[in-house]
């Protein structure tokens, strides 16, 4: 999920397409832990758009980049989305052109902290993860007048997961805070893109692939 246009970068998501399959809540948390990816989310109802989203140590009300990689899934299948439904509320879903994007509020995003640096270098620079406790996103200006921004995410919970390539719900409380749209470079290759909506909902997009 949010590629770079070469294809390259990304998140690894998981995809149960058939959560009734898996109902319970510790048999859930078990497979995630076990898969080991940033996130992995079932989906318990095709036709209404309910998902369910797991990190490897947390359940997720919210997430960007799961519900991306689904919506864009469900279209390769032949059924894209126009609302997805995880616990936090209705997500609603478009596609343009090789970008799938979903949108949502910014309210509804886990708690993270946005720490602004001096310079790419400075990004590119930090350990994974750095030192401290709780998610932390860190970002610096790339091309302020274009929006461009260089960031890097770390959720230090402790799971395994080091460095978040790419995270979309802290795209959307970035692009929230600086109210404008963004190009969000982060790790290693992937690329997101946000907007700002008057109704105080932000989408975030981008490409997906398959890898599996």
């Amino acid at each position: 999920m949010f590629c770079g246009p070469d294809g390259a970068g990304g998140n690894e998501l998981a995809v149960v397409r058939d959560g009734a399959a898996l109902p319970g809540a510790a048999e859930r948390a078990a497979l995630a832990a076990r898969l080991g990816f940033s996130e992995t989310v079932f989906l318990d109802d095709p036709d209404r758009g309910t998902v369910d989203i797991h990190t490897p140590s947390v359940r997720l009300p919210f997430a960007g980049y799961p519900l991306v990689g689904l919506a864009w899934l469900l279209r390769e299948q032949g059924r894209p989305p126009r609302i997805l439904r995880p616990p936090a509320g209705e997500v609603e879903v478009c596609f343009e052109d090789d970008l799938t994007w979903v949108r949502g509020r910014p309210e509804w995003v886990p708690p993270r902290r946005t720490e602004r640096l001096a310079s790419v270098a400075e990004v590119d620079a930090l350990p994974a993860p750095p030192p401290g406790e709780g998610w932390l996103y860190a970002w610096a200006w790339q091309d302020e007048p274009a929006g461009v921004v260089r960031a890097r995410g770390f959720p230090r919970r402790g799971d395994g997961i080091a460095e978040d390539e790419a995270t979309g719900a802290a795209a959307m409380l970035l692009t929230h805070q600086l109210a404008r749209p963004l190009t969000i470079h982060q790790g290693a290759a992937s690329q997101l893109f946000t907007r700002a909506h008057p109704d105080g909902t932000i989408a975030v997009g981008g490409r997906v692939r398959r890898v599996a």
